[in-house]
């Protein structure tokens, strides 16, 4: 009974709980739909005071005059005069139902709806082109960026409107001439003025797709900072048109071929690299909107007169290259560079130039060069040797030796690297194949410490860009890998500065119109973290600047030198397409970039004679109001005299000496064994014995070198210890031609005859009677009875094994490892 009034009264409320559960949400929805704007109001702005970029000075970089319908970079254009490809990738990548649906994306909604009523976040993203621009023009700039249940509901029931009162293209054309598309460019024609300067009208198919990715994320694609991701994001666009039924694949393809000429429209600006590289960073802490609404003072790193002088040194080295005044009508092709100077102290950015001239489209002269990636060349190396000295690998007298050497890789091929002049120079120092920049010695150093030792010494030094460690081989420590200048000039501040990581920073202070501070630079910079042992900098910076060390290569009194102390290192790329030249004293470091921002290769330079001028010029004029510094040396390193070329403790038989710097505990403690004083028989020149007449005995110091020297040496003509019948525990049998793994493939140009390889053994012990070379089944190919012992073996195709033999006068049969090779038909 009681359980039936209860079910009873029940019944009765039903209607009074489903009226208020409808009620509610009706309500709800009505205040929100009485507190929308009016979406008459879409055409109208209202005026805001502009932004200021200055440099460190006060002086004006760039005035950012706000968007309004009379003033700033904001041109309407009817939708007739807007390419049908821009319309098409616009609808691809924003809104592919956008001629089907409503005006609303009901499933987002949904998703949001979900997400709010388990207590998340209700994500932007999915929004249709209306809602964008209900967003865009009716919300106010604190509601845009919120992300709440509320504002996506507003949002819709405004796109919602819309779609009621305006017609498809009207929607459409007012998205395109509304959306932001980064640096201060609202709507397609200021954004085809700001990046290709020309009217939108003029744009292609490559042009279009670019731009019609931008608005997702204006900063984060930017062609002017990120050409990259420009051209990644460009391609997302083309494949979504072809999806679409768009276009085809093979129009697509030839968009992402084309090479794109970005040149902004002339306008009043300085320094316009560094103003972009600021707007870039404004946008990433504070929003688009707070650019052209809040009216802000924004304080730069930046001295403008310094800056001033880079661009004029830039230029006048780009024209003699162009046309050098001791080579009349030859020119070097190359007519882009950039420079970037930085405080080491504080990593504040004094200067960057990112072409030659910002509005020259003939070099994509636009595009910042001081942030784009490109292959450094020889200026990674001291990144290599720092982590070699941190580990404790090597010192810098260390000898390294630098002759032929293949070297294994992780495709099974060889790796044989040359030197920039084709030339081996046998055992030299660490010290001096860093000044050098002997390529087979830095070779030599990373397959030593590993890539991962390397790749982790870069990161600690700022080197972002040095990802994924299975794209590089050992050529990384020749320039392989891309970096940016801005990250690997910060990279040498840390040598620069004793070892502290330098982040580069571009503003000093931000405030609003109302005076309020809304950034400020010493609020976030706390201190600067470790990134390398201060004597290890300390060391690097010694051997840049070390003129005498460096002289073999480029002279004592070569560019590099300036009228005061300071470390220098170029880098050229084996095909010339990058040279570079980095450099610093304690108060500055400056890194310069040469060559063509389409990738063509240069005529005839290289890093200490492109890049070097521009690094010395500069350097010179930042330099004139500054007290001469000297690098101050750190505790914990001791100086020694070694000899040379061992790099060990001299004894009496050392000829030659020298003075280095170690790290305390890393001195050698052994004496020198390469030099010997032995007893030679004048008539034989081999070793005295017992039996030789004490007439014919002489005394001489010979060189007892390692095994992979003596070949080196002989060739030299050095002075070595002739055979002893003892090998020394580093001597072999070793086959040094062909290298193991190699592949060689036949000719069908060519007679078979003349087909040949040569294979080559090194025995580096006496006594030997002969020697045999040995292929399949155990065939003799040939037979030695004394040195050289080299022969051309005719190329067949297939899989090869050489082995070496030599049969000793004791009895004895010595082996080589076996080496095995490829012959492709």
């Amino acid at each position: 009974m009681l359980l039936g009034v209860r079910l009873h009264s029940l019944k009765r409320r039903w209607p009074i709980g489903i009226a208020l559960f409808l009620a509610i949400p009706a309500s709800f929805l009505a205040v929100v739909w009485l507190s929308l704007p009016d979406i008459s109001q879409l055409d109208q702005r209202g005026q805001t005071p502009s932004t200021r970029i200055l440099d460190r000075n006060g002086r004006l970089l760039y005035e950012v005059i706000p968007r309004g319908p009379h003033s700033g970079r904001h041109t309407p254009v009817p939708l007739a005069r807007i390419p049908l490809h821009l319309r098409q990738a616009t609808i691809a990548v924003e809104d592919a139902n956008f001629y089907a649906n409503p005006g609303v994306d009901l499933i987002g909604i949904a998703r949001a709806l979900w997400i709010n009523l388990r207590g998340g976040e209700a994500l932007a993203g999915g929004s249709t082109i209306t809602q964008q621009v209900a967003r865009l023009m009716l919300l106010d700039p604190e509601e845009r960026i919120q992300r709440t249940l509320l504002r996506k509901l507003r949002e819709s029931l405004l796109a919602w409107q819309i779609a009621q009162r305006y017609t498809k293209d009207d929607v459409l054309a007012l998205y395109l001439n509304q959306a932001y598309y980064g640096n201060l460019a609202y709507g397609v024609e200021a954004a085809a003025r700001a990046y290709f300067g020309k009217s939108v009208s003029e744009l292609d198919l490559a042009e279009c797709a670019l731009l019609a990715g931008l608005p997702q994320a204006p900063a984060r694609y930017d062609p002017l900072n990120h050409p990259e991701a420009a051209r990644q994001r460009q391609a997302v666009v083309l494949d979504l048109m072809v999806k679409q039924g768009m276009i085809s694949p093979e129009a697509a393809l030839a968009a992402k071929r084309t090479r794109l000429s970005i040149a902004p429209a002339p306008f009043s600006i300085r320094a316009p690299h560094f103003v972009s590289y600021v707007r870039n960073w404004l946008e990433r802490q504070f929003g688009p909107e707070a650019i052209v609404r809040d009216g802000l003072v924004v304080t730069t790193t930046l001295d403008l007169a310094l800056n001033d002088a880079a661009q004029a040194v830039v230029r006048a080295q780009i024209a003699r290259l162009a046309s050098p005044p001791d080579r009349p009508g030859f020119s070097h092709d190359a007519n882009n560079a950039a420079l970037v100077a930085l405080d080491p102290s504080t990593g504040e950015i004094l200067a960057m130039v990112g072409s030659p001239d910002y509005f020259d489209a003939r070099i994509s002269g636009a595009v910042n060069a001081a942030v784009t990636l490109r292959q450094p060349g020889s200026a990674i190396k001291p990144i290599t040797y720092a982590a070699a000295f941190a580990r404790g690998a090597l010192t810098a007298a260390t000898p390294i030796y630098d002759v032929r050497t293949a070297f294994p890789t992780r495709e099974g091929l060889p790796y044989v690297p040359v030197n920039y002049d084709r030339r081996h120079y046998g055992p030299i120092s660490a010290r001096q194949a860093l000044a050098t920049s002997n390529n087979t010695a830095a070779v030599h150093v990373l397959h030593k410490i590993g890539m991962d030792a390397m790749l982790a010494q870069a990161h600690a030094l700022g080197l972002a860009s040095l990802k994924d460690k299975d794209r590089y081989g050992l050529a990384l420590t020749l320039g392989g890998g891309e970096v940016r200048l801005l990250e690997l000039t910060a990279a040498y501040g840390a040598f620069a500065n004793g070892g502290l990581r330098v982040t580069p920073h571009a503003v000093i202070a931000v405030s609003d119109r109302h005076g309020t501070l809304r950034y400020h630079r010493a609020d976030h910079f706390t201190h600067q973290e470790r990134a390398l042992d201060a004597r290890v900098a300390w060391l690097i910076s010694d051997i840049l600047a070390d003129h005498q060390a460096r002289a073999p290569a480029f002279g004592e009194f070569s560019i590099l030198r300036l009228s005061r102390p300071a470390a220098a290192k170029t880098g050229t790329t084996t095909d010339f397409r990058d040279n570079w030249t980095i450099g610093y004293t304690p108060q500055i470091v400056a890194g310069v970039w040469v060559g063509n921002a389409d990738g063509r290769p240069m005529q005839g330079i290289s890093g200490v004679s492109g890049a070097g001028p521009i690094w010395h010029d500069f350097m010179e004029i930042a330099h004139r109001s500054l007290p001469v510094r000297w690098f101050q040396r750190p505790a914990g390193l001791v100086r020694v005299e070694v000899c040379v070329p061992s790099g060990l403790l001299p004894t009496p038989d050392c000829p030659l000496r020298r003075q280095e710097w170690f790290i305390a505990g890393s001195a050698p403690t052994q004496p020198d064994t390469w030099h010997r004083r032995v007893a030679i028989d004048a008539l034989t020149g081999q070793l005295a014995g017992p039996d030789t007449p004490p007439a014919r005995v002489v005394w001489r110091i010979m060189l007892d070198l390692p095994a992979e020297l003596r070949d080196w040496a002989r060739a030299q003509g050095w002075p070595l210890l002739p055979s002893s019948g003892i090998a020394r525990a580093d001597a072999a049998l070793v086959i040094t031609q062909p290298d193991p793994g190699a592949i060689f493939r036949l000719s069908k140009a060519l007679p078979r005859a003349v087909q040949r390889i040569p294979v080559e053994v090194r025995a580096n012990i006496s006594e030997v009677m002969h020697v045999e070379v040995v292929g399949a089944n155990d065939d003799v190919l040939a037979r030695f009875d004394q040195p050289p012992y080299r022969l051309l073996w005719p190329l067949q195709a297939g899989e090869h094994t050489l082995i070496a033999r030599a049969h000793l006068r004791d009895g004895r049969v010595l082996q080589s490892a076996p080496v095995r090779f490829t012959v492709l038909p």
